[in-house]
């Protein structure tokens, strides 16, 4: 007997002594000569220090067989962090059109009268098209802006407050505009700090150039304040070139002063509800957002995401009402209820449980002709977003996992689906919660069982 099936007999020894429960789908106490895959998989979690150390659920599905392989505290509710993205990719796929409407509007004799949709693609430095900008911009007589259809919050419930300064949490709109982030460029300043903003930063949008005070000299950063439209920035000299983004304070007076200055023309704000017979005119093709919140975890265009189908199905925007739709309509046969706050992930209230979000890949599945074209939206392993530097398939460099991940402090999950050697896809979702480690540590074990199942199912 070679070492390697030593280590394996002496491991199954102390699993069936003290663990004959740990593994949900095995069920016998007698000790194999020659432990079976399902064995083994049940070996790298219970001999695994990272995974003993911290709450983690794991859920291993066969689509073709309608049936779980494999599970692991798989129905414990765990924190998705951006596993959240999920319920919301799905939601765009039950309520909005291949491709999203960017602006209602209404002409009343010579004024053109517009409302928002929540259409994150309008000035965005990514993703924006100037469909909406040049018939704002050709419109001959007065522009008149209204958010009377706006029934929310511009925070989520369950964000941490203290992130309002970081560009993952800009604020939820009725009509976003450059990604709703204010971008600075910090130039190199020769030898002495030039306190002239003029050709030390640049600003876009430059509406908020004059917005900006000077902190004196320290740690090189743009800092707003919480609930106003003041950034304060400080330097050192000789710094690098380097950009901020900042999320810019939402008010229908300020938006309006912002846009005017954008097209270069006067916008009216007036508290004028959506009637009931209005234009639509449409921007980007769903996917393209998709994409974008799938692969880099974009929070802002998820949670516009969510906004834009409130739009489309009640003619007011309100992530709540969405969220319950879509948990009545076509979650309700999730075996555990999801705890489902928000679009992003931020919340720390959302709450799912692995073999939920298994059956959800499944639903998203099924949405899709062919799995080339689902896996062109999702992060690919080795390939590209979260995970382009994880999960690279160790024989040819192409990627068998192609998955979302979740990451907040303490917190990281993986759920998407996984192509096996012998060319089956499986559906998996792997969340870990209250680690202490670093998250790298805990991906890196989390591959050891991603790859055993790759090269084993």
């Amino acid at each position: 007997m070679n070492r390697r099936n030593r280590w394996l007999c002496t491991g199954l020894l102390l699993f069936f002594a003290g663990c004959s429960a740990t593994n949900e789908l095995t069920t016998s106490n007698e000790v194999e000569s020659s432990p079976t895959k399902l064995d083994q998989l049940a070996i790298l979690f219970d001999h695994s220090a990272i995974f003993n150390s911290n709450f983690t659920g794991f859920a291993l599905y066969d689509p073709l067989a309608e049936d779980f392989l494999f599970t692991r505290d798989a129905n414990k509710y765990y924190t998705p962090a951006s596993n959240t993205k999920l319920f919301t990719f799905y939601a765009g796929l039950k309520m909005l059109e291949d491709s999203v409407y960017g602006l209602n509007y209404k002409y009343k004799e010579d004024s053109l009268f517009f409302w928002g949709t929540g259409d994150p693609s309008f000035l965005h430095e990514d993703l924006g098209n100037r469909k909406v900008f040049d018939m704002l911009k050709s419109h001959d007589g007065p522009l008149i802006f209204s958010d009377a259809n706006y029934e929310d919050v511009k925070l989520g419930s369950g964000w941490a407050w203290d992130d309002y300064n970081s560009s993952y949490s800009a604020e939820k709109t009725p009509m976003p505009a450059y990604g709703n982030l204010a971008k600075f460029t910090m130039e190199r300043i020769s030898t002495y700090r030039v306190h002239e903003i003029e050709g030390e930063i640049q600003v876009d949008p430059p509406y908020f150039r004059n917005k900006i005070e000077d902190a004196g000299i320290g740690e090189v950063s743009i800092v707003r304040e919480q609930d106003g439209g003041i950034f304060e920035y400080s330097s050192y000299a000789d710094t690098t070139l380097v950009d901020w983004y900042r999320p810019y304070n939402y008010s229908p007076e300020s938006f309006v002063e912002m846009i005017s200055d954008t097209l270069k023309r006067d916008i009216i704000y007036k508290l004028e509800p959506l009637p009931k017979e209005y234009n639509r005119i449409k921007t980007v093709i769903a996917d393209t957002l998709y994409k974008h919140m799938l692969q880099p975890s974009d929070n802002f265009i998820a949670e516009q995401i969510l906004l834009m189908a409130s739009d489309y199905q009640f003619g007011t925007l309100n992530t709540r009402q969405v969220i319950d739709y879509m948990l009545e309509n076509h979650l309700d046969d999730l075996q555990d209820e999801p705890k489902w706050i928000d679009g992003s992930g931020l919340s720390r209230y959302n709450l799912f449980t692995p073999r939920s979000v298994v059956r959800l890949l499944e639903k998203i599945d099924e949405e899709f002709e062919s799995d080339e074209k689902l896996f062109e939206l999702f992060p690919a392993g080795g390939q590209s977003g979260t995970i382009r530097r994880w999960y690279e398939n160790r024989n040819d460099g192409s990627a068998y996992v192609y998955a979302k991940t979740g990451t907040l402090r303490n917190n990281h999950s993986l759920s998407g689906y996984l192509i096996t050697a012998s060319g089956n896809k499986l559906l998996f979702s792997f969340m870990n919660n209250n680690y202490t480690s670093s998250s790298s540590v805990v991906k890196t074990e989390m591959e050891k069982v991603l790859w055993f199942i790759h090269e084993n199912f």
